[in-house]
């Protein structure tokens, strides 16, 4: 959780900023969507980096909570998607009532997610040398504004380019968020996850990911409290149901390999469900473009 919500932060800003001063939604959630989407492919990528076994026959299969929890949240925004301009009129202000739901299911799920984790905490290491005991607390808060300065300010600069992209290629504003937009604001995702592998946290990188991915959806609510224009998933095209179904089966993917754990990879370099990922993000972004939001 904690992980995920600062390795989600460009989505969030490129989502709003997209949303609320560029004025596209389709750009806004097109980069939420495609970022849980390659957030899974990042998912193979750790698998393949990781040698000994199919990296999700080596976490705690108490992952498959995250993973469900994120399948129930975008098929909450992609219902509402579906529902379009039937569901427009569930709004409190400006803010569409399925926006407000996710973000009470994410918190209800988030709840649970802590107390269940907390029933089965490891007991305490004794701590050694910490490597950073010596930095005064004024240059950490000092340091952590100046990055998050940084984040905001390329989010911004971020929504700005996919708009031009967009114009330029002549390509969609949902798929050039879904692609081009999502890719970039998924590096922190694949930095960090790359670097926890490296340190054996195995179960950190699979829980950023899917954190990850349950705050990006969460983002939508943000999203649509800056888009004053009216609910966000009502203004959205309905080929975000690509995406969105993509994401779906993925996770779902995810939470079968969680659940029955494989201990050879094919070809001892890939488990079958690390393929299958990257060839849905493949069929995915393909079926995105050619259904027409590629063109238009």
């Amino acid at each position: 959780m904690l992980l995920a919500a600062i390795t989600s932060m460009p989505e969030l800003v490129t989502g709003v900023s997209s949303a609320a001063l560029v004025g596209l939604p389709d750009l806004a959630l097109g980069t939420l969507f495609g970022s849980c989407l390659f957030n899974l492919v990042i998912l193979a990528l750790l698998d393949i980096l990781y040698r000994p076994a199919p990296i999700l026959s080596r976490v705690s299969s108490r992952h498959i909570i995250s993973a469900g929890m994120g399948i129930l949240l975008v098929a909450i925004a992609a219902g509402s998607i579906i529902g379009g301009e039937r569901l427009s009129a569930l709004k409190l202000g400006w803010v569409g009532i399925p926006s407000i739901i996710i973000l009470i299911v994410y918190l209800l799920g988030a709840r649970q997610i802590f107390r269940y984790e907390r029933g089965r905490q490891l007991p305490p290491l004794s701590a050694s040398s910490l490597q950073y005991k010596d930095l005064p607390i004024r240059t950490v808060y000092i340091r952590f504004a100046l990055a998050a300065i940084a984040v905001i300010g390329a989010g911004i600069w971020v929504s700005f380019v996919g708009d031009e992209i967009a114009q330029t290629t002549g390509w969609g504003a949902s798929f050039v968020g879904s692609l081009f937009l999502a890719i970039a604001t998924s590096m922190p995702e694949l930095v960090v996850t790359i670097a926890a592998l490296r340190l054996g946290a195995i179960d950190m990188a699979v829980a950023d990911i899917l954190g990850a991915n349950m705050l990006d959806i969460v983002a939508i609510t943000w999203t649509d409290l800056f888009y004053t224009q009216g609910p966000i998933l009502c203004s959205v095209s309905n080929t975000h149901l690509v995406t969105a179904a993509v994401v779906m089966v993925m996770s779902l993917l995810v939470v079968v390999g969680l659940r029955f754990r494989e201990k050879r990879k094919i070809f001892f370099v890939i488990s079958w469900y690390a393929l299958a990922l990257i060839g849905l993000y493949i069929f995915g972004v393909y079926a995105l473009f050619t259904s027409g939001i590629g063109l238009g």
